[in-house]
């Protein structure tokens, strides 16, 4: 009988000595993002947020009393590629979370892995609204702004400058591109503005003049652009070139001029206008707090991505504490109406079809600073839930 009970008392012990170190253990969070290519910058602003508020919650004891721990892998923005790093973070690494992907097709894609693998992503970059719409699913979340809430804020200011415009289309030829195009002009031409042509030009293109006798031939009072990263540098810089700026608005999505790129665009960059959730000039003692700790750690200052990519990490905080576990279904179960703080102010997750929403603004570019010109409401922004897959 003594024998019994010392066993019983061994494995009990044994049994809290494993408990122990697992409380004690690291919540990996997979990082999927382009450290190199043409969206290195966006990448580059993804890796700055999450590590800042990575490095503020460990400070302050992790998340229910265990660290963060990022790995990090290049996608390269290729598809193919972002499902062999997420396939090796939730096969090898056993990370319990994923995020970082830019590129619309590799979250989706990403998604579907995610999904085989009983793990859940979310996205703080990608646009095209098919992730949270039609293209769905339960394990996906997004907590930046889809291409239809950018549109919503743009087109209303867009109507303002330019009534009833011919508006030029130009976007880059894959998931993001012809969604963010498609969204805009639908919300546009609802306004009374009409389309004149559009264009797909191939990602990281070198040359864009070989679409400007399109351009020149359709005469356009309105560009929209929804090119990125180092593609923008090219192509607003060579429109200028060509003096195709003069007498042309051109506007775009809230990835095409940032604070990662607009230095190298320079004076080609005055006069874009956008549809973000978010600007460093939001004001807010929140806000000015988290631009002075970003500019501190990474010399430079935040843009969307490095904001969302820093709120993200307090909405996985706030979820696994409510769930009071990292497992995939209990996590996923209360990110739903989940609301949670960020540098734009509250968020709120909808249950519906993961998508967050939040407040919008529309910032132009004069003497290459950013300045809010306009906004709406994040109830007027959001649009219909249109996931049907759950």
């Amino acid at each position: 009988m003594f024998k019994g009970r010392a066993a019983v008392v061994g494995l009990f012990a044994v049994f809290s000595l494993t408990n122990a170190a697992s409380a004690e253990d690291p919540i990996k969070i997979g990082v999927v993002t382009p450290l190199s290519g043409t969206y290195t910058p966006i990448g580059q602003q993804v890796r700055w947020g999450l590590e800042l508020a990575a490095k503020e919650v460990n400070a302050t004891g992790g998340i229910v009393g265990r660290q963060i721990q990022l790995i990090f892998e290049d996608e390269e923005a290729n598809p193919s590629v972002a499902v062999q790093k997420a396939e090796k973070l939730f096969e090898v690494q056993k990370v319990d979370f994923l995020t970082g992907t830019v590129n619309s097709g590799s979250t989706l894609a990403v998604g579907q892995t995610a999904e085989r693998a009983g793990k859940l992503i979310a996205t703080t970059v990608s646009f095209a609204d098919s992730i949270t719409g039609d293209k769905c699913s339960p394990n996906v979340f997004r907590v930046n702004a889809r291409a239809g809430q950018q549109s919503t804020a743009l087109a209303a200011w867009v109507a303002k400058q330019k009534p009833k415009a011919k508006v030029y289309f130009l976007g880059p030829d894959y998931e993001m591109g012809r969604s963010t195009v498609a969204t805009f002009k639908k919300t546009v031409e609802e306004l009374g503005a009409t389309s004149v042509g559009e264009v797909f030009a191939p990602l990281d293109s070198k040359d864009y003049t070989q679409y400007f006798g399109q351009l020149r031939q359709a005469k356009p009072e309105v560009l929209y652009t929804s090119v990125a990263g180092n593609d923008t540098v090219r192509l607003l810089t060579q429109m200028q070139d060509f003096g195709l700026l003069g007498n042309l608005l051109v506007v775009g999505a809230s990835g095409t001029v940032t604070s990662q790129n607009i230095s190298a665009i320079g004076a080609a960059a005055n006069g874009f206008g956008t549809g973000v959730g978010y600007s460093v000039q939001i004001d807010t003692p929140a806000n000015k707090k988290f631009v002075d700790s970003f500019k501190e750690a990474n010399k430079a200052d935040p843009d969307l991505y490095g904001a969302d990519s820093y709120g993200l990490i307090y909405f996985y905080k706030a979820a696994v504490e409510k769930a009071k576990s990292t497992d995939t279904d209990k996590v996923r179960e209360a990110m739903k109406d989940l609301k949670w703080m960020t540098p734009q102010g509250e968020k709120t997750m909808r249950a519906g079809d993961h998508q967050a929403i939040q407040p919008m603004y529309v910032v132009q570019v004069n003497d290459s600073k950013f300045k809010i010109v306009g906004n709406v409401s994040g109830e007027e922004a959001i649009g219909a839930d249109d996931c049907k897959r759950f």
